[in-house]
C-alpha cells in the first residue's frame, strides 16, 4: 500500500468517526431540548406556574384521555386555565423514556399524586421554529392502593 492510499484511508476513517461523534452530540441535544420541554410541564404543574406551560404546549394541544369508558378531550387553554399561579401541588413527576426522529418525538413520564393516584402520560412534541413543543398529550391513571 502506497503511502498516498494510507493517507487517503486515514482521513477517510476520521471524517467517519468525526460523523459519529456529531450525530451522537446532535441527538444528545435533542435530547436534553426534549426533557427541559416535558420538565417545564412537570414543574409548571407541580408549582402552579401555567405560564410554564404555556411556553412548551402548542396554541392547539388538546389532552386525551378515557373517562366512564368515553373518549374524553380537553383543550391545551382549558387545561391550562385550571393551573392556579402560585399554588404548589404535591405531584411528583419522572421521565421515563423519551424517542426522536428528526423533528418528531414522543415521550412518556409518570405523575405521582401521592395517597391518590399515578398518572402516564404520553406526549407527542414536533419541533418547529427551533423549538420543540408538545402538540398531544394522551394519558391514563390508576388508584394507589392503600395499605
Amino acid at each position: 500500500m502506497t503511502k498516498s492510499i494510507k493517507i487517503r484511508l486515514i482521513g477517510l476513517l476520521l471524517l467517519f468517526v468525526c460523523n459519529i461523534y456529531a450525530q451522537k452530540s446532535d441527538s444528545e441535544s435533542e435530547i436534553e431540548q426534549i426533557t427541559e420541554t416535558i420538565m417545564h410541564y412537570i414543574e409548571g404543574t407541580a408549582n402552579g406556574e401555567p405560564d410554564r406551560l404555556r411556553k412548551v404546549f402548542h396554541p392547539d394541544f388538546n389532552l386525551y384521555t378515557i373517562a366512564n369508558d368515553t373518549l374524553w378531550i380537553r383543550s391545551g387553554k382549558q387545561y391550562i386555565s385550571r393551573v392556579k399561579k402560585g399554588k404548589k401541588t404535591n405531584r411528583i413527576g419522572r421521565i421515563i423514556s423519551i424517542d426522536f426522529e428528526k423533528d418528531a418525538a414522543i415521550a412518556k413520564a409518570e405523575i405521582v399524586i401521592p395517597n391518590y393516584k399515578v398518572f402516564t402520560d404520553y406526549f407527542l412534541l414536533l419541533k418547529y421554529e427551533g423549538t420543540w413543543k408538545i402538540v398531544h398529550k394522551s394519558y391514563t391513571g390508576r388508584a394507589i392502593s392503600k395499605p
